[in-house]
């Protein structure tokens, strides 16, 4: 195949000369003394230099320090790097700026400011060496010293970009299982952020073992206390030039190695669950399917084994703040909450899980108040929209989290992790990671996680959202049969109208904030008091003021009812799509409500065509027509149609 242009297929534009040329003029001066240290090196003697009495002791000094001032600083900034990643408080970006000082400021200054600290003579040195007798200055402790202050904020910087990449939501649904923070803090959050914490790592000891400045200043250069590598390379270099070059080739090449160990990722990346590979379906990517949820033992919620198996906890909570409302609930509840987004849902659930400053929530559970306990000790387990797998944990470690966080031992907690993954189906992919499971396959070990962790309260935020059709009906049937069995509450958060109404006994309607409507989903069905709910159902929704003849419209245009409120009561006409009729022309008879209008979008509805037309009349309107129908009106985008309903399909719910 001829090439149709000059540049070699794949490869992208050519960069501007005026932009190239300076860019490799940088890294010419970069690169030049790099090879003038290989090119002065005297390669016949660099073993004898390497191995003289001298070096090996300055490179076993350096080797020491190094490694002392690594322990320190992940000691200390380990859980600062936490606190300016995690905590809001005042004076943040003063502390943070402490961190980056040493990175800037010349390295004899900071020796000179270590002395005036920590010398015999300093803020804090006369009280250290008479309470402990310790003297750092001109001691090997001094080098160490100075060393983890110019190295460590490499790992706090790090750290704290890995951390503010890690979405909180694998920690707090970790503290939603029972785990304290500390358990939280060394099982979820370290593990996920090993890779940050590593390249912060790798790149303090590097620095630690390159150190000069401050050491020289702080600690002295003493052969065998204090002389590390660096300093012995600036003696060589008066005495024995050929030499300082060897020496400076070894740190050169460990530097260099460790640069090339990170592959650029200074500040690392927080694991994350894998996509699976494009083109590969996910149920495929992720091996044999799990067993059909058909043939699941449709073993009950409420029939764990173990201790505090079998409650029941009814709910009482008094929720203030961006979300108020008052929501009591008998053992055994389950309740949907549905509305538009930036209702409250999710801070409703939030607020009860003690995890948000938005709301705050009166809570009681059974005979037991947990307002005042920290989201750990509430028992009350989340399952957010993705699951939040921890993703270096099997599926069966998973499920086992929530009961060793309460202290049951870890082979009790295996076998009724297990349990609790056969029952929903998952048992055979008990020994896979997240990135090895289906997203169905990974919500059901989500699900078995939380109910295994035995909540009093169960709270799910959009459970099966990101499941596609097929997938979301199998873990809908096995959510069905196991809250059947649930002797606690169970909040689901849902925009699918299947859902609510096929696992909720009740349907708590949001809307800013403040409850709409809290009834049966049958109820909810037939009169929905949101335009957002009845849409969610498939209905027309047109809210407007009552009249004597029916309803004066928000969005313009006038709508004749059967019947309707006394006048002027706010009220929403739901219409169904099924009950308006689609003509090419006006149409005569009995419709009293006709606009003529334009089709805009026509959608696929299972065996049905849902055409949306819009009017400068009335608002838009969705009809519900059959393909044949849709053909012989000829029906396409942009084609002219009149509408018509009859004024006893209107149903109107006063608000």
């Amino acid at each position: 195949m001829k090439r149709l242009h000059g540049r070699p297929p794949g490869r992208g534009a050519r960069a501007p000369l005026l932009l190239a040329v300076p860019a490799l003029l940088a890294v010419a001066f970069l690169l030049l003394p790099l090879v003038g240290v290989l090119a002065r090196t005297e390669w016949g003697a660099l073993g004898a230099h390497l191995t003289s009495p001298a070096t090996v002791e300055a490179l076993t000094l350096s080797l020491v320090v190094s490694f002392w001032a690594l322990g320190l600083s992940l000691l200390l900034g380990v859980p600062l790097a936490w606190l300016l990643a995690r905590v809001p408080f005042r004076g943040k970006a003063i502390v943070r700026s402490l961190v980056l000082l040493p990175m800037v400021l010349p390295p004899t200054v900071g020796g000179v400011a270590l002395l005036l600290a920590f010398g015999r003579r300093g803020l804090v040195g006369p009280w250290l060496e008479s309470t402990f007798g310790v003297t750092l200055p001109f001691n090997t402790s001094g080098a160490v010293v100075a060393a983890t202050f110019v190295a460590m904020p490499f790992l706090v910087i790090s750290l704290e970009g890995a951390l503010a990449g890690l979405r909180p939501r694998y920690e707090e649904t970790a503290a939603s299982l029972g785990a304290s923070p500390v358990r939280v803090f060394f099982t979820v959050t370290l593990p996920m952020v090993a890779p940050g914490l590593l390249a912060g790592a790798a790149l303090t000891w590097a620095r630690a073992l390159g150190e000069f400045g401050a050491t020289i200043t702080f600690a002295g250069n003493l052969p065998g206390t204090t002389q590390t590598l660096p300093l012995q390379v600036y003696l060589l270099l008066q005495e024995e030039p050929e030499a300082a070059t060897s020496v400076s080739l070894l740190l050169l090449a460990i530097a260099m190695a460790v640069l090339l160990a990170l592959r650029g990722n200074w500040t690392g990346t927080p694991s994350a669950r894998r996509t699976p590979t494009s083109g590969v379906p996910v149920e495929e990517a992720a091996g044999p399917a799990a067993p059909p949820v058909e043939r699941i033992p449709d073993a009950g919620v409420g029939e764990p084994d173990g201790p505090g198996a079998g409650g029941r906890w009814g709910l009482h909570a008094e929720v203030d703040g961006f979300t108020e409302l008052v929501l009591d609930a008998e053992p055994g509840t389950t309740i949907a909450v549905v509305g538009p987004n930036g209702a409250g849902k999710t801070t409703l659930l939030r607020a009860l899980l003690g995890l948000t400053p938005r709301a705050q929530a009166v809570l009681r559970l059974g005979d037991t108040d947990v307002t005042g306990l920290p989201p750990h000790r509430r028992q009350v387990a989340w399952v957010p929209q993705d699951g939040a797998l921890f993703p270096r944990l099997s599926a069966l470690a998973n499920t086992a989290y929530g009961l060793r966080a309460r202290g049951v031992p870890r082979a009790e907690a295996r076998r009724e992790a297990q349990r609790w993954l056969d029952r929903l189906g998952v048992g055979p992919l008990a020994h896979r990671r997240p990135a090895q499971l289906s997203g169905g396959q990974a919500q059901r070990v989500a699900l078995a996680r939380a109910l295994a962790a035995r909540p009093r309260l169960l709270l799910l935020d959009e459970p099966l959202a990101a499941l596609d059709q097929t997938t979301r009906a199998h873990v809908r049937h096995t959510l069905r049969s196991h809250l059947a069995g649930f002797g606690g509450v169970c909040l689901i958060v849902t925009h699918d109208p299947v859902e609510a109404v096929s696992l909720a006994d009740r349907v708590l309607v949001l809307q800013d904030g403040r409850p709409l409507q809290d009834a049966s989903p049958a109820e909810v069905s037939r009169h929905p008091r949101s335009p957002w709910v009845a849409r969610m159902l498939g209905r027309n929704a047109w809210p407007g003021t009552a009249t004597a003849t029916g309803l004066d419209l928000e969005g313009g245009g006038t709508l004749v009812t059967a019947e309707q409120p006394p006048p002027g009561t706010p009220a929403l006409a739901i219409i169904a799509p099924e009950a308006v009729a689609v003509h090419r022309e006006r149409p005569g008879g009995s419709p009293r409500n006709v606009w003529p209008g334009t089709v805009r979008e026509i959608t696929a509805s299972g065996s049905r065509l849902r055409v949306l037309v819009t009017s400068d009349r009335a608002p838009a309107l969705v009809a519900e027509i059959t393909p044949q129908a849709a053909a012989e009106l000829g029906l396409a985008d942009g084609v002219a149609v009149w509408t018509g309903v009859k004024a006893t399909e209107v149903t109107v719910v006063p608000l």
